[in-house]
Formats: C-alpha cells, sequence, structure tokens
C-alpha cells in the first residue's frame, strides 16, 4: 500500500477530530484549521461576533510559550549522574564539570534565538489550544509545521507513533530532476488535473524496531534522495497532543472542552448586535393619504418651512431596550468563565520577564491545565532537545556528551528553573548563614573559590581569564608578601638611621672616624 493510499485509509478515523477542530476554529480563529479542501484560498472564511475565543486562545498560547521557552532563561540544564561521582570523578570536578555544562546550554540558547523555531512553536500551541494536535518536523532548514488537515497518524495502545503520513502541494519544478522527464509531460486529456504546477506530495513515516524510516512519494512513484532514517530518541518528528486519551490517536484541545460556553456567548452576542442595531433604528411615517409629500419631507434641510400637518408624520422606534438586561447579564457571566478558562484575567504587563515570573506562570499552567502543562514539556521538550543536542554535536558546535555521564533535564512546570533557580537557592543559603552565624562565618566555612564558580555557573558565565585560578593566587600572595618584607626592610633601615648611635653628632667616636677618613693620606718621608 502506498503512501497515498495510507494517507486516505487513516483519514476516516481522523474525520471526527477534523470536524471537532473545525468547529473550534470557526468560534475562536477561523483561518488557523479548515477541512478537507487542498485550496481554501476561495473558502469564505466565517467572522465570529464575539472576540473573546480569540483572545483565549492568543492569550493561553502565548503564557504556554513563555513557560516552555522562555526567552531569558534556560529551560533545561545538563546534570552529572551523582552516581559516578565515587572514585572516578573527584567532587572539584563537578563544579568544572557544571562551568562547561552552562557553556553547553548557553551554545544550545543561542541556536534556539539565531533560528525561527519560537514562531513555529507558537504556531503549534495555537494549533493544540484549538484543534487538539500539530505535527512539527525538525529539518535541517528548520522547523515546519503540519496542521491536523495535513496529516494523519496512528499510535499503538501505549500511545506511541507507530506511522505518520502528511500531505502537501510542492511546485513541479522542485521535482523535476527527482521523478522521471517524461512525468509531468502534459497531456490535453488527463483527469487528476496533472498540468498544473503543483502536485500532492505524501511523506510516509513509519517505526522500524528502534529507528524511523520515511520517504516520499508522487503519484505512487518514490522521490529520489527523500529516504531518511533517524534513531527514535533523537526522531524529527514530533506529533503532539494537548489532551490525549488512551487509546486514541489523536487528542481534543482547550477550545473543545469549552465549546458550549463558546457557542452561547455567540449566540447571545449575535442577539445583542442585532437586536441592538434594531433598537437604534427609527423610522418616520407619513400618512399616504395626506396633503405632505414624502419627498419634500425627506429633502427639508433643518429649519426648513414647508406645508403640511404634524398629524401625517409619525416615528417607529423598537423601544425594547430594557429586554436586553437579562441577555447582556449571561455574557458577562459567560465571558468571565472563558476569561478563567483561558488565563485571560492573570496577564500582566512588563518590559522584562523575570524567572519569577516564568515560575509563577508555568505554576499556574499546571493548576489550571490538571497535569496537561506537565504532559506537554515531556512530549515536546523532550524530543526537541534531544534534537537540538544531536544536531549541534554533529556540527561541532558543542563537544560530545557522554549519555551515560551527563543526562539532560528539562527544567519546566512546577520544576524549577535550571541554574537560575541555582543560583537563587545559592544566594539565600549564604545570605542564611550570615545572618545566622554572623559574617565572619562566611569567610571560615564557605570556600570562596568554589561559591564564585558555582555563581558563575548558574549565570552562565565564561569564567576563563576573569577569575583568578588557585595558583595565580597563590602567586599574587608570595609577591605581595615579598613586597612587604622589602618595604619593612627599608623602613627598619630608615629607622636606624634615625638613632643616635648613628647620629655623628651625638656619637663621639663615629664622628672621629668620619674625620679620620675625611682627611688627607700624608705622603711618607
Amino acid at each position: 500500500m502506498n503512501a497515498q493510499k495510507r494517507y486516505d485509509y487513516l483519514s476516516s478515523e481522523r474525520s471526527q477530530y477534523l470536524r471537532e477542530a473545525e468547529e473550534a476554529s470557526k468560534l475562536t480563529l477561523p483561518y488557523l484549521i479548515s477541512g478537507e479542501e487542498t485550496n481554501i484560498g476561495m473558502k469564505q472564511l466565517f467572522t465570529p461576533y464575539q472576540s473573546v475565543g480569540a483572545k483565549g486562545v492568543v492569550t493561553l498560547a502565548s503564557k504556554l510559550m513563555l513557560a516552555l521557552l522562555p526567552v531569558q532563561t534556560s529551560f533545561f540544564k545538563l546534570q552529572l549522574d551523582e552516581s559516578q561521582l565515587g572514585e572516578e570523578f573527584e567532587p572539584q570536578v563537578k563544579t568544572e564539570l557544571d562551568l562547561s555544562f552552562a557553556k553547553i546550554e548557553k551554545t544550545i540558547l543561542e541556536s534556539i534565538a539565531a533560528s525561527d523555531d519560537r514562531v513555529v512553536v507558537h504556531q503549534a500551541l495555537l494549533h493544540l489550544v484549538v484543534g487538539g494536535n500539530a505535527l512539527i518536523f525538525m529539518g535541517k532548514k528548520g522547523l515546519k509545521l503540519f496542521p491536523l488537515n495535513r496529516y494523519v497518524v496512528d499510535r499503538d495502545g501505549n500511545g506511541e507513533v507507530i506511522e505518520i503520513v502528511t500531505k502537501e502541494l510542492v511546485s513541479k519544478q522542485l521535482l523535476k530532476n527527482q521523478l522521471p522527464a517524461d512525468y509531468f509531460i502534459d497531456k490535453v486529456n488527463q483527469e487528476d488535473n496533472e498540468y498544473h504546477d503543483d502536485c500532492e506530495v505524501y511523506t510516509h513515516v513509519k517505526r522500524d524496531n528502534n529507528r524511523m524510516v520515511w520517504y516520499q512519494e508522487v503519484k505512487g512513484k518514490v522521490i529520489k534522495g527523500s529516504q531518511g532514517k533517524s534513531p527514535i530518541n533523537i526522531n524529527p518528528w514530533i506529533a503532539l497532543t494537548f489532551n490525549h486519551v488512551d487509546g486514541d490517536s489523536y487528542g481534543r484541545g482547550r477550545v473543545g472542552q469549552f465549546l458550549g460556553d463558546l457557542k452561547s456567548l455567540e449566540a447571545l452576542t449575535q442577539a445583542l448586535v442585532e437586536g441592538s442595531a434594531s433598537a437604534a433604528k427609527i423610522l418616520f411615517l407619513v400618512n399616504p393619504s395626506s396633503t405632505t409629500k414624502v419627498h419634500t419631507l425627506s429633502n427639508a434641510p433643518n429649519g426648513a418651512i414647508i406645508a403640511g400637518r404634524p398629524d401625517d408624520v409619525g416615528v417607529v422606534q423598537v423601544g425594547k431596550t430594557a429586554d436586553f438586561a437579562t441577555a447582556l447579564q449571561m455574557t458577562q457571566t459567560l465571558e468571565r468563565r472563558l476569561a478563567d478558562a483561558f488565563l485571560i484575567m492573570s496577564v500582566r504587563d512588563s518590559e522584562r520577564t523575570t524567572a519569577e515570573e516564568v515560575r509563577m506562570t508555568q505554576l499556574e499552567l499546571e493548576q489550571q491545565l490538571g497535569g496537561l502543562f506537565s504532559l506537554l514539556t515531556v512530549s515536546f521538550l523532550g524530543p526537541y532537545l534531544d534534537r537540538k543536542l544531536s544536531e549541534a554535536q554533529k556540527k561541532g558546535e558543542i563537544p560530545r556528551i557522554p549519555k551515560d555521564i551527563v543526562k539532560p533535564t528539562i527544567v519546566a512546570g512546577i520544576n524549577n528553573l535550571g541554574r537560575g533557580q541555582d543560583r537563587e537557592s545559592l544566594g539565600a543559603f549564604v545570605t542564611i548563614i550570615g545572618q545566622t552565624l554572623g559574617p565572619e562565618a562566611i569567610a571560615k566555612f564557605i570556600n570562596q573559590d568554589e561559591l564564585i564558580k558555582r555563581l558563575a555557573a548558574s549565570q552562565g558565565i565564561d569564567i576563563l581569564n576573569l577569575v583568578k585560578s588557585v595558583q595565580e593566587q597563590q602567586q599574587e600572595q608570595q609577591q605581595a608578601m615579598a613586597m612587604q618584607e622589602q618595604q619593612m626592610q627599608q623602613q627598619q633601615a630608615v629607622e636606624m638611621m634615625k638613632t643616635p648611635m648613628m647620629d655623628p653628632s651625638k656619637n663621639t667616636a663615629l664622628m672621629g672616624d668620619q674625620q679620620e677618613m675625611q682627611q688627607p693620606e700624608q705622603p711618607p718621608q
């Protein structure tokens, strides 16, 4: 069975989830998820009467983005396996390794900041909140997002991905050298519209023991050079779900959980808008048998004098404004419920995001989403980080990391925030010692060299040629002692010259010796 047939076969299971995702997108972000149509450019998108859904989706996706990939804080740290610190490693080695790990972390974070990963991840989070599903491919040129209407997935009973088939439109010009020369020859009578500029390319991904293998095909023909494989631990295909149920291959989004409130709010808002427009409409009625002319009345300027009778003109207005109060109260109730569901009420404007703010956001997401945020960190951040470390090692950007000794740890969710938390904990520890035992206890019990190195590691600072080594400190101390001893000798010499024993005016013996030295030597007789 080729990729296209496999895609069509698995689409039957996806159809239910795709309809729910399209309905959720209709009330929030209508452009985000569409149906099976290949070309949605001619499709007229639905415009909702309310904007609470769109605001809620964007707010929740932004908070998830801040918690998963914070801008100014590391979302992971490399740790040394403590069980290896026995006879093989000395305890002092751990600090030096932490400094090296901090450099590696900084390199990875700089690589992420220089790429467009955050843009693609934010789009994927929008799809997860609305439709509950998203597929990310980590290629050599960066991340690529596949919405739910462009891929199918099959999972086993444990929720592990065993098969993925994607569908996308690719220009024939890009495939000209990868398919037979006569494959795209235009023909007059073709039912499949093969003469169009784009063609459907299917990518078939399948698990083979401990690796993932994939290839691309067009109309049942494999594209040259499209084959690929990867170990399962650094799989570039990441199929994400927001709220996954055991036994299902797809997930459901946050919007689907509150779809009833969104539908009710949409209907009430539409009624209020249309009713308010009707209530604001004013019509003037003229008696058809009266002498007052309609065109004369409509064209008369303000303050004009025309012929007619006031009784011939009447005003029609709905006058049901008070009847909207119940609907307005209900809409306000629904808006408050949706604001709590999508964490709209707790948005804080700030120019600079601090580590404490990120931590509080993560804790809030964990409490409000009921553990779904932690599952998302495991399903996305883990494979994402493993792939990033593997690519950086292949490019030579970071040294090889021994897997049996060093383990990458995700520090998101309710966990601490990487080495930033290490810095705060270390500072609090030293402060408590000073407050409890006095400032002199810090110098007595704390190894200052080790403290400086750990602070530098927690900040991700390279201490090369910045912090003096122990040897340099000893050399400077010896030089200072030698300088001090020389100064003391000079001072002693000066003080000795000031003593009466060394004063010729007070020491007659010394004066006599000097006189004898000053007299010229007499020549012999």
